[in-house]
């Protein structure tokens, strides 16, 4: 059976004070490129469906071809109130980016999606700015999804780093401790991913591929 794939991906443009934001590309691309890889079927979604913004800042530099060919993928997001329910999907995989700060911790269909895979026990994977999409997530019980889980994301220092955490709504490492999540954090900009069961998460761009391998381990296994 073809292993189905749920990338959930921001369309929010915008930080506070109105500074431009969206996807970091190579966290979306570089593991829709290990998936394809694998010939997993991937679906691409967003809380509005349609294109969804990639930040300019993620095209700096040498981006590899196959990467930025990945922006094709992301013209036409299916909107996530059109995914009926997480049962078609093995994994979701939520890359970062600052835009999803502001549009994944509330989107409660996001929520129902995550808790309903993870409490099926399949995979929910996300990395640097992607755990703000766990943020509003609660389990049937009522507890937050992160509480008690060892995880990583990106950092407090990391954020002050980019100079952007006075644009934030909150900060994301923060948050997360203050839910209850044991945070694990290494040196700024270091390839880190946590694995807690069917819950697995990196910690900023360089750690996207580690990521996604670590899908394809438990997916293949």
């Amino acid at each position: 059976m073809t292993k189905r794939i749920l990338m959930v991906v921001t369309t929010a443009d915008k930080m506070n004070e109105g500074h431009a934001t969206g996807l970091w590309l190579s966290e979306f691309g570089e593991a829709y490129v290990e998936f394809a890889k694998q010939s997993y079927e991937i679906t691409v979604a967003s809380p509005k469906g349609g294109k969804a913004p990639v930040d300019d800042r993620s095209l700096e530099g040498e981006v590899p071809q196959e990467i930025l060919d990945t922006a094709k993928y992301l013209e036409n997001t299916m909107k996530l109130e059109d995914v009926q329910d997480a049962s078609a999907y093995d994994a979701i995989f939520m890359p970062g980016g600052h835009g999803t700060m502001f549009d994944l911790p509330d989107n409660t269909k996001l929520h129902q999606l995550v808790r309903e895979a993870y409490e099926a026990n399949k995979i929910v994977a996300a990395v640097c700015h992607g755990p703000a999409g766990l943020v509003g997530v609660t389990l049937s019980d009522g507890t937050p999804l992160v509480a008690g889980k060892t995880i990583t994301a990106f950092t407090d220092d990391e954020e002050r780093e980019t100079t952007l955490d006075r644009f934030m709504p909150f900060l994301l490492e923060t948050r997360l401790r203050e839910l209850g999540a044991n945070v694990i954090v290494k040196g700024n900009w270091a390839d880190h991913v946590q694995v807690d069961g069917n819950l697995i998460t990196g910690q900023n761009p360089q750690s996207t591929v580690s990521v996604a391998d670590e899908v394809v381990k438990q997916l293949n296994n």
